[in-house]
């Protein structure tokens, strides 16, 4: 059974869902307040307006079924409304920008589908066809702005196959296959510097056209990048997410028992007040519709995918 996690649009709602922080700040904070906020807001909303008063009392198994909705075999937490969303301006008004996180751990082996459903539901929420830019971010690389080398980071976490030089070209074909067919209008990476840009691009039938970076303490830009970029016609951009943007424990802190958790997940083996297995997040995808002339963003939100035991498959949304 899928589950599909929500929050609202982070532009809208007033002051308890619109998360303001310092520039500094890491986008998981963003990410973990506002999917919390919005569970607790939905639990609220339906204790006090979901039942009449002789109502008789939900079972403490099965108390997140006030607020969520299950449909073919899929359970969306909170329940939502597809067919009331959307973009209130023509699609032609704006920009729409799309960051995926392939997560540490998680084999290179499954990301064609992860892609092809993280971007499925981007489309589906902002009701268009496709977007204008997909950033990928790939587990276990390191962009050093001191002397523009990559170190990739080894994962100790259970994947069946290295996030190494050849999954990201088997990857890149997929990315490529979807902007073959209209869904992405342009493509890029991150965390690449000058070499692995020069050893990757010779594989790649569609160049990206960004490399998004992150600068740590405001670092200059290496003027090697710089040049290898512009002969390229790749734009640089910077960013600062954090590179292991939604760990397990903070997952299983989200969707447990507890102050701080939504009471999906059970309390303990055989519980029977919530869902059992362990989770595993797999995936997080990050997105933004700015309005072109206006520059202003209308919708930003996040989705996640995570796994549950052996049969589980969880989705977190973050819309």
């Amino acid at each position: 059974m899928k589950l599909i996690l929500s929050t609202s649009n982070l532009m809208t709602g007033g002051g308890s869902t619109v998360i303001r922080q310092p520039i500094t700040a890491k986008s998981n904070v963003e990410l973990i307040n506002a999917l919390r906020s919005n569970f607790q807001t939905s639990q609220q909303l339906s204790t006090s307006t979901d039942r009449a008063p002789t109502s008789e009392p939900t079972p403490k198994a099965q108390q997140y079924l006030s607020w969520t909705r299950e449909e073919n075999d899929t359970l969306y937490i909170p329940a939502i409304d597809f067919s009331q969303r959307g973009l209130a301006e023509e699609r032609c008004q704006y920009d729409i920008t799309v960051k995926l996180f392939y997560l540490p751990g998680i084999p290179a082996s499954r990301r064609c589908a992860h892609t092809r459903e993280a971007i499925d539901l981007v489309l589906k929420e902002l009701h268009v066809d496709s977007i204008d830019l997909l950033i990928v971010s790939f587990p276990g690389i390191l962009f050093d702005a001191e002397d523009d080398s990559e170190d990739e980071v080894s994962s100790n976490s259970g994947s069946e196959e290295p996030d190494d030089f050849d999954s990201i070209i088997r990857t890149w074909r997929t990315l490529e296959g979807l902007q073959e067919r209209g869904l992405i209008s342009q493509l890029g990476v991150a965390e690449f510097g000058s070499e692995r840009l020069a050893r990757f691009l010779p594989y790649t039938k569609i160049k990206p056209s960004v490399d998004q970076i992150n600068l740590k303490d405001c670092c200059v830009v290496p003027k090697s990048l710089i040049l290898y970029a512009k002969q390229e016609n790749i734009q640089l951009l910077t960013h600062n997410d954090c590179m292991d943007i939604l760990p397990i424990g903070t997952t299983r802190e989200l969707l447990g028992p507890g102050e701080k958790g939504a009471g999906i997940l059970a309390s303990a083996p055989k519980a029977e007040d919530g869902i059992q297995g362990d989770v595993e997040p797999q995936w997080v995808v990050k997105y933004t519709a700015v309005v072109k002339d206006r520059g202003v963003v209308e919708n930003k939100g996040y989705f996640a995918l995570a796994d549950v035991g052996s049969s589980w498959r969880l989705w977190l949304y973050y819309e």
